[in-house]
């Protein structure tokens, strides 16, 4: 058998057209050096090198060999750095759950800076409902999980991330917009749409619940669609929607987004990271520290 080592030492030597030369360069004896490339030539049947006075000169039958040697070592040394990579976190693949808009806000951020850091690690981003991740991370389909607090299963650690305000997406001509602050109340004769996916049905509950508190049976509409659809639905003079600040990235034509206040001050949902605590996956070592320097503590 042919060694990646044995390869290495005849390209070198090609390369420096001088055994002393190579030798200088591995830290090793001339003879030493040599005498590896010869039982190299007598194992393949052929003379790579013409040995010289004047050095080491590749044969016309060597150079053949030489080239492919090269192809071979190079491609040796790209699976060693690959591997190197993989282990540092800096390659790979990191598979991500999570049921909150893009469009602007905190997780939009943080997906742009990892993809801007880590650029060769193979990013997944899958959007579902709570129960998808809850799925994805057990099934370990999915290597972490962001949604809204309150996911409770076996196996999962988490921690709390951020926080965003909640907003009525509402007609600029409802009665509603000509109030200064709008309250949960407010809201109580008013038909509500959300999506069935993603952030959708925590949105709905949480309508549900507020409403239900306030001693009024809450209107919602779940439709299986997106929350773009949906507020393109408001827009048909039907429905009114809660959505986080973070869907609030691109304006829309005739919508007003009003902050929502309950008893305490504004209304906000909060997020936490999940994930499982056997995933030893080296990217998502890399995403736990970018998160940390973002939202420390």
């Amino acid at each position: 058998m042919i060694e990646v080592r044995q390869l290495q030492y005849a390209v070198l030597t090609a390369d420096s057209l001088s055994f002393a030369r190579a030798a200088a360069r591995l830290n090793m004896k001339q003879s030493t050096l040599s005498r590896k490339v010869k039982d190299m030539e007598i194992r393949l049947g052929i003379k790579l090198f013409e040995r010289t006075t004047r050095g080491a000169e590749v044969t016309e039958n060597g150079k053949v060999f030489i080239e492919q040697a090269r192809r071979i070592v190079t491609d040796v040394e790209n699976l060693l750095t690959t591997a190197r990579n993989v282990s540092y976190g800096l390659q790979g693949r990191l598979a991500v759950g999570y049921c909150s808009s893009l469009m602007s806000g905190n997780l939009r951020l943080a997906f742009s800076d990892y993809l801007g850091r880590f650029p060769e690690v193979q990013f997944d981003g899958i959007e579902g409902s709570p129960e998808k991740i809850i799925h994805g991370l057990q099934s370990q389909t999915m290597d972490v999980g962001i949604a809204p607090i309150g996911l409770c299963e076996e196996g999962l650690q988490s921690k709390l991330l951020w926080s965003e305000r909640l907003f009525v997406a509402l007609l600029d001509e409802s009665e509603l917009a000509a109030k200064e602050k709008i309250y949960w109340q407010d809201m109580r004769r008013e038909v509500f749409v959300v999506s069935s996916n993603g952030i959708g049905p925590i949105l709905g509950g949480l309508i549900s619940a507020r409403l239900t508190e306030q001693g009024f049976r809450p209107a919602v509409i779940y439709q299986d669609t997106s929350q773009e659809s949906v507020l393109s639905m408001i827009a048909a003079k039907r429905f009114i929607s809660v959505a986080t600040e973070a869907s609030q990235g691109v304006p829309w034509q005739d919508l007003q987004f009003r902050e929502i206040y309950d008893a305490n001050g504004p209304a906000r949902l909060e997020y936490a990271l999940y994930w499982r605590a056997d995933n030893d996956n080296p990217a998502l070592k890399r995403f736990f520290k970018l998160i940390e320097e973002r939202y420390p503590g």
